[in-house]
């Protein structure tokens, strides 16, 4: 049997994931969606070492974390970025073996000289 070593502390990360979201409060924002981008980190804490023929039911599936950031982001209409970041910090937290989560929401065309973002990291780093 594997032993968990504290030091082997695993996180998952989602880099550049880019996709349509109703955001914001201007008045522009509400017509429609407008092109976001997602970054997170999942801490998974202490992990035992996998086996390269490891069973995917053993490990958090990204393809799942990928889902429910798509999801969340495009539910329904949110007014604010913070509003967003909170429900996404809450629902990745509930995912089993999380136990920290640090997600950044951009808006990439709000300015045409910048992309404005906003992140925020819940539980254990």
């Amino acid at each position: 049997k594997p032993v968990v070593n504290i030091n082997n502390r695993q996180v998952l990360h989602l880099a550049g994931l880019r996709f349509g979201a109703n955001l914001g409060v201007l008045d522009f924002e509400r017509e429609g969606p407008q092109p976001i981008q997602v970054d997170a980190e999942i801490h998974l804490g202490a992990q035992m070492m996998v086996a390269h023929d490891a069973d995917i039911g053993h490990v958090l599936d990204y393809r799942r974390v990928r889902q429910i950031i798509i999801d969340e982001c495009t539910a329904e209409h949110t007014d604010l970025l913070e509003a967003l970041l909170g429900k996404l910090c809450t629902r990745l937290m509930g995912l089993p073996g999380v136990v920290g989560v640090r997600i950044k929401v951009a808006k990439l065309e709000i300015f045409p000289d910048c992309q404005v973002a906003i992140s925020a990291e819940c539980g254990d780093w």
